[in-house]
């Protein structure tokens, strides 16, 4: 058959993800979808559980991602495919049915995570537009759906210009709060409890299981492997990178937040950053509020490239329907697996509450980082030898993410 005669269908699905992303554009992907999907949504939530004691949150989330950041690191090295868990899953424990599992709870976690945050944005975006907080959200969705079926190179590069401008709005506050709160300095050792009493620490643990929502994101880096130019040796350093400064940047912002004003207010507030913005800083609020709007739209945009590839990598490991995992000829993107992820997204955002989808989103994450930990010990306990030149992390590495993923699971199922 000559290329004139063959099937276009046929030949979308032959088509391959093109490798078009570098490591800056990673880390700025990365960065997107974790700040985007947290900060600007949850810092009311969480003042609300822990109070002044919020901060400490953050860092205690971000304790519980490190050991398994470097999990991530090693297996996305051995195996740098679209799917990573579901990969990383099938080969720790040869099987196909749990591959299937985990990668549909991936694909959960990113659509109700972008869920969650189309709710958030409501509250930001009714500044502007009066109308109901589902019929935001739906819109919403729909528009950063059809900038990620675009293209990865052209809506990752739109996410990243995203990210830069959200990232410059956190760094206002942080500025305008130790510059036009100079005490703030002096008072950053009170959001460390000052006695060993148990209530403030469960409220730190509580906002912390919240506050874990912050950094799901991460690990959304390994599912565009596959679009990555040299991943062997991008990967881990975006990894890392995004945590780092993701870290840093919550825990200054919310240091400000909830020493410059109440805990109750921010908890009150449908756009906390705003208030906090207008506090700290002689600016006009309407700044931050646009900001937070490019933050969360943001958010959702990269959500929805991430379970959308999840879906196709299901389909080209022989574990979902051929349909899923159909190329777009123009686009070089995964049209069919998108739209479906879309469908799925809007139907949560017009269901569901904001922190009823962040608590699931985050225990169902514990559950898959729980899983992939293991897989990597499994995988390092069965293979004598590594690929070379990888990064590779010690064995208790996976071990200390294993059981401090399982801990904070039980916690959030507890709680």
């Amino acid at each position: 058959m000559s290329d004139q005669e063959r099937n276009p269908i046929e030949e979308a699905a032959r088509q391959k993800l093109s490798r078009r992303l570098t490591l800056p554009l990673l880390v700025l992907y990365g960065l997107g979808v974790t700040i985007g999907a947290g900060i600007y949504v949850l810092i009311g939530a969480t003042a609300g559980r822990a109070g002044i004691h919020a901060p400490l949150a953050f860092l205690l989330a971000a304790a519980v991602m490190g050991p398994t950041c470097a999990s991530f690191a090693e297996l996305t090295c051995r195996l740098p495919v679209s799917a990573g868990e579901a990969a990383f899953v099938k080969r720790g424990f040869q099987s196909n049915l749990l591959s299937v599992i985990v990668g549909l709870m991936v694909i959960s976690v990113g659509s109700i995570s972008a869920a969650a945050i189309a709710v958030g944005s409501a509250g930001y975006i009714r500044v502007f537009f009066v109308l109901s907080t589902e019929m935001i959200a739906f819109l919403v969705i729909l528009a950063m759906g059809a900038v990620a079926i675009w293209g990865i190179l052209e809506s990752v590069s739109f996410a990243a210009v995203m990210t830069a401008i959200e990232i410059a709005g956190l760094l206002l506050i942080i500025a305008g709060g130790f510059f036009f709160e100079p005490q703030i300095v002096s008072r950053l050792p009170e959001i460390v409890p000052q006695s060993f009493e148990l209530a403030p620490w469960i409220g730190i643990f509580s906002a912390g299981l919240l506050a874990f929502f912050a950094f799901v994101g991460f690990e959304d880096l390994v599912n565009v492997a596959e679009e990555v130019k040299n991943p062997k040796k991008a990967m881990p350093s975006a990894i890392f990178l995004t945590l780092g400064i993701s870290t840093l940047i919550y825990f200054l912002v919310v240091s400000v937040a909830v020493l410059t004003l109440p805990a109750s207010e921010l908890a009150r507030s449908e756009a906390p950053l705003t208030l906090v913005f207008e506090k700290v800083t002689p600016m006009p609020p309407v700044i931050i509020t646009l900001i937070a709007i490019i933050a969360t739209l943001n958010g959702i945009i990269v959500q929805i490239i991430m379970a959308s590839r999840v879906l196709y990598g299901l389909s080209a490991q022989g574990n979902l329907p051929e349909w899923f995992g159909r190329i777009n000829s123009t686009t070089h993107t995964p049209l069919n697996a998108s739209f479906v992820i879309i469908a799925f997204i809007a139907g949560l955002a017009v269901t569901f509450p904001l922190t009823g989808l962040a608590e699931t989103t985050s225990a169902i994450t514990l559950a898959v980082f729980t899983i992939v930990n293991l897989a990597l010990i499994r995988i390092r306990k069965s293979e004598d030898s590594a690929p070379p030149d990888i990064f590779m992390v010690p064995i208790w590495v996976p071990w200390t993410g294993l059981f401090t993923c399982l801990l904070f699971l039980i916690g959030s199922i507890i709680a």
